[in-house]
């Protein structure tokens, strides 16, 4: 008889691209496929999916991922990460969808959360849900989604509306109808979910004037929720994990004890830190989340987040708006050219400030031009805010938590920058550990999968996590500290510019 390979599915559905991956049992990736997902932008600010362009393109990568791996490969199980806060409405009937999802980079209802916050409900959402009320999450997309769409009425009436974030409407289709949930980690992003519950909190519910009915129940994040349908991948596997995509991608770098933590470097940052079994909530502005559950709620860890706006996409501003570079990647031999910065200084706040500072009026700043300032050093500069922006989370994480990390595991596109990466260990004075595997979030899918079936362990995750490239201080940290100092004078000189 032919050997057959055991392996797991991962779906990474993110906010420009539908992925696909088979992870074999030892984690080696066997196939992988990928489908571009359109944005769309109806008015300034607004940000939107088809839902069904993303559900035929996740399919689609799915297929053929599966058929890549080939006929030897037994599927396990199905492991989902997605893009978070993202929310859509359906009728539970039939799946159609009514009209677009809402994303979660748009910014339709800043207005709303003002006025609620000039009402005096900041404080009650912090306090329950660990997050700010801002138009990022999902609460205030669903109200306006429920008040906006003709069809939502007449649905909740008759009892047919269903609502969820990306995971619920893929389980809803993957599974034929038959399950309506979201995962711990999915739902704490929505700020409907009490932390201390991980159930839906009535006080944000009539807040929002949500009807709990509409809501997908939580579940853990690894463990068996329902079998796929054979129809729709060709295979009847468990999906046995679900998590945000920054949740799993925690997951898949093994961060698993308290004071362990993560930053992907894209076109942002998001760094995580692995608080332990109980909710940390924040004083310095950051952000509390689920980062998983394994098993049950007793099995439940939390994480503090930083989001960061800008680190890739000012690395291409250089590129694209300024010409300074023909590749994005160049930016390290360029930024190396010059011993120091020459004085210069740039604040990343292209779309404002994100953690620790939250000033959406903040704006770009490029200060400290002399006469005798060059292309390398502006490289510097913009190198320098990437790493400088990473302390400042790390700085608000220590605060809050009192926990002194070891070492930032990191992984995203910008890991490939070394001079970057030696620039971040010496700013923060922990080794800075690279992923051995570029797509974390994807394996952090598989991983919570394959717990969740019972295939592997979280010892066995740390196991095939191992290897990873470590970059380890080299520099006196003197100069290091009066350029952060300086860098955060910046900082104050680009707040509310726009106002």
């Amino acid at each position: 008889m032919a050997t057959r390979t055991r392996a797991i599915l991962a779906l990474d559905q993110g906010t420009t691209s539908s992925r696909a991956m088979v992870f074999d049992e030892y984690g080696a990736v066997l196939a992988s496929a990928q489908r571009a997902l359109p944005q769309h932008f109806p008015h300034p600010g607004w940000v939107e999916h088809d839902p069904e362009q993303l559900w035929e393109g996740q399919i689609a990568a799915a297929r053929e991922a599966i058929a890549s791996a080939g006929p030897s490969v037994d599927v396990d199980a199905i492991g989902i990460a997605n893009q978070r806060e993202t929310v859509m409405l359906w009728d539970q009937r039939t799946g159609e969808t009514l009209g677009n999802a809402i994303v979660w980079q748009c910014r339709r209802t800043t207005e709303r959360c003002e006025s609620l916050r000039q009402a005096g409900h900041e404080e009650y959402i912090r306090t329950t849900t660990g997050l700010r009320l801002d138009p990022y999450f999902s609460a205030t997309k669903l109200e306006w989604l429920l008040a906006e769409r003709p069809q939502a009425l007449r649905l909740l009436e008759e009892g047919h509306l269903r609502a969820g974030t990306i995971d619920s409407f893929l389980v809803w289709r993957l599974t034929g109808g038959r399950e309506h949930v979201t995962d711990f980690s999915n739902a704490s992003r929505t700020m409907l979910l009490a932390l201390d519950t991980l159930d839906w909190d009535r006080g944000c519910l009539d807040l929002f004037d949500i009807p709990r009915d509409i809501l997908p129940r939580p579940v853990p994040s690894a463990g068996f929720v329902a079998y796929a349908d054979p129809d729709v991948l060709g295979l009847a596997a468990p999906i046995a994990g679900i998590a945000g995509d920054q949740q799993a991608s925690l997951f898949g770098q093994a961060c698993f004890a308290p004071g362990e933590m993560k930053n992907t470097y894209g076109t942002g940052c998001f760094l995580l830190m692995n608080t332990g079994g109980h909710p940390v909530l924040s004083t310095n502005g950051l952000l509390t989340t689920v980062a998983w559950g394994l098993q049950g709620r007793q099995q439940t860890s939390y994480a503090l987040e930083g989001s960061v706006f800008s680190a890739g996409a000012a690395v291409q501003w250089l590129r694209d708006g300024l010409g300074l570079m023909d590749h994005a990647g160049d930016i390290g031999v360029l930024a190396s050219q010059s011993p120091d910065n020459g004085g210069v200084y740039f604040v990343p706040a292209l779309t404002g400030l994100g953690a620790p500072f939250w000033d959406p009026e903040a704006r770009g700043l490029l200060i400290g031009l002399t006469r005798g300032c060059g292309r390398a050093h502006v490289a510097r500069a913009v190198e320098e805010a990437i790493s400088f922006q990473t302390r400042a989370v790390v700085e608000a994480m220590r605060r809050d938590t009192g926990l002194t990390p070891a070492e930032l595991k990191v992984d995203g596109g910008v890991t490939g920058d070394e001079f970057l990466m030696q620039l971040q260990a010496d700013t923060l004075g922990v080794p800075v550990a690279c992923a051995n595997m570029p797509e974390t979030t994807a394996f952090g899918a598989a991983a919570l999968a394959g717990v969740g079936i019972g295939m592997w362990s979280p010892d066995h995750l740390a196991e095939l996590t191992a290897g990873r490239r470590v970059f380890r201080p080299q520099r006196e940290t003197s100069d290091l500290e009066h350029a952060y100092s300086h860098w955060l004078q910046a900082v104050e000189r680009s707040r509310a510019w726009a106002r």
